[in-house]
């Protein structure tokens, strides 16, 4: 069995760039996934977006290939383009091919969550993961939002980056514009929110936006919005966390 042995092979400075460059990543339409559980459930469930599978040498021993032409590498070369700090053995690249295609298959959709400027990715990915688990259909992003295909975001998403349908806007306000169109309400939280959360019943056809973790959503932003909500809090809490936030509404009724 050929291993590559040296981190001056090619295949590997090419991992090592897509970890570290949004600009390598969207040269090459490509983003790395690290994980067992999560590859080998790309790879029965999104076969076609899987490019390449990087195995170490004693993952391929004790476990065997996950793909047939999955590629073997030495354990410390593997280790040394992996994120994790302790890395299971497994790494693949898979390609770039969101599963919402443009912005018009949104009408289809009635549960919508919108994203204006998030820039943790820990709280991107987690409020991706939690979009599953809620019920969420679609998910869009301002363009101010850190990129879904970083290495942070897409291990907090924990695989739900294949299966939740996402798009990047270039002009949140027509989208917004566009799903009050379609017959979506859409709901704004803010701190300076007329309407209790727990007094305001959502509508099933709706869009939930939540804003930039520092400044909130943009007033422009905001105005758009059919209704304004706010969290209540207690003590001397002044503000929730993004994905927090995010969660709850998106799991309130």
């Amino acid at each position: 069995m050929q291993m590559i042995e040296s981190t001056s092979n090619k295949k590997i400075k090419e991992l090592a760039a897509l970890q570290r460059s949004k600009k390598e990543r969207t040269q090459a339409g490509l983003f790395v996934l690290e994980g067992d559980r999560i590859i080998r459930d790309a790879i029965s469930t999104r076969r076609e977006l899987v490019d390449n599978v990087y195995v170490s040498a004693t993952y391929a021993s004790e476990k065997g290939l996950p793909t047939e032409n999955a590629v073997v590498v030495a354990d410390s070369v593997l280790s040394h383009v992996c994120e994790t700090v302790t890395d299971q053995g497994i790494l693949a690249t898979v390609r770039e091919e969101p599963l919402l295609r443009n912005e018009e298959e949104l009408e289809s959709f009635d549960r919508v969550l919108i994203l204006e400027d998030i820039q943790d990715p820990g709280n991107l990915g987690t409020i991706i993961r939690t979009a599953e688990a809620a019920g969420i259909e679609a998910v869009i992003m301002s363009n101010g939002t850190t990129d879904i295909f970083s290495p942070k975001v897409v291990r907090s998403t924990m695989g739900s980056i294949l299966r939740v349908p996402f798009a990047y806007s270039g002009d949140m306000q027509r989208t917004i514009k566009n799903l009050k169109e379609s017959g979506h309400t859409v709901y704004a939280a803010h701190l300076k929110g007329a309407s209790d959360m727990r007094e305001t019943p959502f509508e099933a056809r709706r869009a939930i936006i939540i804003g930039n973790e520092g400044r909130g959503i943009s007033d422009p932003v905001a105005d758009l919005a059919d209704v304004r909500v706010f969290i209540p809090m207690q003590g001397e809490v002044e503000s929730l966390n993004a994905a927090i936030a995010a969660a709850i509404l998106m799991y309130h009724q």
